[in-house]
């Protein structure tokens, strides 16, 4: 037999919510580290001087970590290994899935370029080494190579190596072990705390009938349906 839900009304919600205290430096701390994580170095900069919210990071390790990833993101993937070691040697030095990554995006950006030959010499002299030392290494060269047997990339099983979406994959790889490097969290809190809400809200859905936050944007409580 089905149990009715509890209705809770919005007075009581709204009661409920402000009874719960939070300090502004807390919030304040939360959206200096979104900036950070997120490399909005100008924002963060700014929010410092308003709110006088110190970064846990210094600011000017965010402009050379967003070049890194810059340049990954638009093809340079020479440059951001360089940007990389000039940063810290010891990232690709203590990663060798990070470097082998970048190396195999370095290979991706050749084929792209119509570099056939180039591209051959690049995979023979400086991934094939490492694949004999690592199956998963090797598995991804293989599929990275296979992308010169087809004329046509977009006939090519793995024609997704060629797409933006994976410059941004490890750009995205790079950023975060720079951040690992500083001792600073690879992900911004924040995405995490609003997964959390909608996850509580999921899981009181299952027991009361009150008042939710449906656009995350505006954090405006909606009264419930009928």
């Amino acid at each position: 037999m089905a149990t009715s839900k509890k209705v809770i009304t919005r007075e009581e919600w709204e009661k409920k919510l402000n009874a719960v205290k939070l300090r502004k430096e807390d919030m304040n701390t939360l959206v200096m580290n979104f900036l950070v994580t997120e490399g909005f170095v100008e924002a963060a900069d700014k929010f410092q001087r308003e709110s006088g919210t110190k970064p846990e990071i210094d600011l000017a390790t965010i402009t050379d970590r967003m070049a890194v990833k810059k340049a990954v993101q638009t093809g340079n993937v020479e440059d951001a290994i360089e940007k990389v070691n000039d940063l810290n040697p010891e990232i690709l030095d203590t990663n060798p899935e990070l470097f082998f990554h970048l190396q195999q995006q370095r290979l991706i950006e050749l084929i792209r370029q119509g570099k056939t030959e180039e591209a051959l010499e690049f995979a023979q002299e400086e991934l094939a080494p490492r694949g004999e030392e690592n199956q998963a290494f090797l598995q991804e060269l293989e599929k990275t190579v296979a992308l010169l047997v087809f004329e046509d990339a977009a006939n090519c099983p793995v024609k997704d190596l060629l797409d933006i979406s994976h410059r941004l994959k490890t750009a995205s790889e790079v950023n975060a072990a720079i951040l690992t490097s500083q001792s600073h969290e690879k992900d911004p809190k924040l995405p995490s705390l609003l997964k959390m809400l909608v996850w509580a809200q999921n899981k009181l859905d299952e027991k009361a009938v009150y008042p939710h936050i449906s656009d995350l944007s505006t954090g405006q409580l909606e009264d419930p349906s009928e």
